[in-house]
């Protein structure tokens, strides 16, 4: 899988912008709010129609401007995609493949598979439940659009229940609705919890390797899926959590109250780990992203990693620069000092200066 192009007209701090890619890695440097983020922001919504940021359609339009249009050609199993997104400040954004309009974001899901790293994921490990379940979401919902149905229908189930939950402490013959709901976030439900186990399960024997193997074969880690409830005890658990959910006005049972652990012989590190343990841990679980996407779609993801270098230490950028080699990769750094010190091949350099991007030879730098 390989991303050829990418044009932005409007899109962020960018007017126009046409750049051709190299299929191996791809080096975006400039100094801090230049604009270098912005264009991995546009290659994560191309491949998921949302901002890595969580930023509506509206912020993403250029300033004074009524839209902006992303456009981004892509070569998969010898096939090629054109992915058109077409973000408007006050109507619903338009998506097309191949010049011809979608009716549902999640037909563009698995067209374009990304993994996005950022400093912020370092943190995956040490921040809340929450991050963590949305690491499982965004990399399922790319994989397994069963899923994203799943997990979309889960969503407005669980926001109607709570809208529920609220209004029944004034009208209480509401509740005779209650089981109609409860019925659908079981189902729904359940399968989100079979899923991520079945990941996980995946996964976790990839990030013990990984680790194993940054930590100078030291330390091995154990990733384990933590359901809030299991399966088959959830329709009982949600019928005995009834009158906690009616105090709380809110659903307390169910997965979106997951959680992942991370171990070493036994050590939760999410607590008690060091930042080296933690920094490592995120480290392993994003590179063996790359492997179950391989497994998975039988091709190569996209990987963009967005001033992350800066935040590793010099053994762990050594170890990441060499497992990417044969991925296709966005980078962007402040300077060109780390792929320098590590002799790391870089096949395209770009300088990114107030929204203008200009391709800089090799030997120029």
């Amino acid at each position: 899988m390989i991303v050829n192009t990418i044009r932005l007209n409007q899109f962020r701090n960018y007017e126009l912008l046409d750049i051709n890619l190299s299929p191996g890695t791809n080096i975006f440097y400039g100094d801090n709010a230049q604009g270098k983020t912005n264009i991995l922001e546009a290659l994560y919504v191309s491949a998921t129609t949302k901002s890595h940021k969580g930023s509506n359609d509206k912020e993403m339009i250029r300033f004074d401007q009524e839209e902006s249009h992303i456009q981004v050609e892509v070569e998969k199993n010898e096939k090629e995609y054109l992915i058109d997104i077409h973000l408007k400040k006050n109507k619903a954004k338009g998506i097309a493949i191949n010049k011809v309009p979608i009716k549902k974001a999640s037909e563009l899901f698995g067209i374009l598979n990304i993994i996005f790293f950022s400093p912020e994921d370092l943190n995956i490990i040490k921040n809340g439940p929450s991050e963590r379940r949305r690491f499982l979401d965004l990399e399922l919902c790319q994989l397994d659009k069963i899923y994203l149905y799943n997990l979309t229908n889960y969503n407005k189930v669980v926001k109607q229940r709570n809208s529920l939950l609220k209004d029944m402490a004034f009208n209480p013959s509401l509740e005779e609705t209650l089981p109609i709901w409860d019925m659908q976030l079981v189902k729904y439900g359940s399968y989100l919890i079979e899923r991520r186990k079945k990941f996980v399960e995946e996964i976790a024997p990839l990030v013990r390797d990984i680790y194993y193997k940054i930590s100078g074969e030291k330390e091995a880690l154990d990733l384990t899926y933590e359901p809030h409830v299991e399966v088959d005890e959830f329709e009982e658990k949600l019928e005995a959590n009834k009158w906690k959910d009616l105090k709380n006005r809110m659903t307390t049972t169910g997965p979106h109250r997951d959680d992942l652990s991370f171990a070493i012989k036994g050590i939760d590190i999410r607590k008690y780990g060091s930042q080296g343990q933690q920094r490592t841990s995120a480290l392993s679980l994003k590179l063996s992203e790359i492997e179950i996407v391989k497994e998975t779609i039988h091709d190569e993801p996209v990987l963009l990693l967005d001033d992350v270098l800066s935040e590793l230490d010099s053994h762990r950028q050594n170890y990441l620069l060499k497992q990417i080699k044969k991925t296709q990769t966005l980078i962007t750094c402040t300077g060109m000092d780390e792929f320098v010190k590590n002799s790391f091949e870089v096949d395209k350099v770009f300088e990114v200066v107030s929204g203008n991007v200009s391709e800089k030879l090799q030997k120029q730098m």
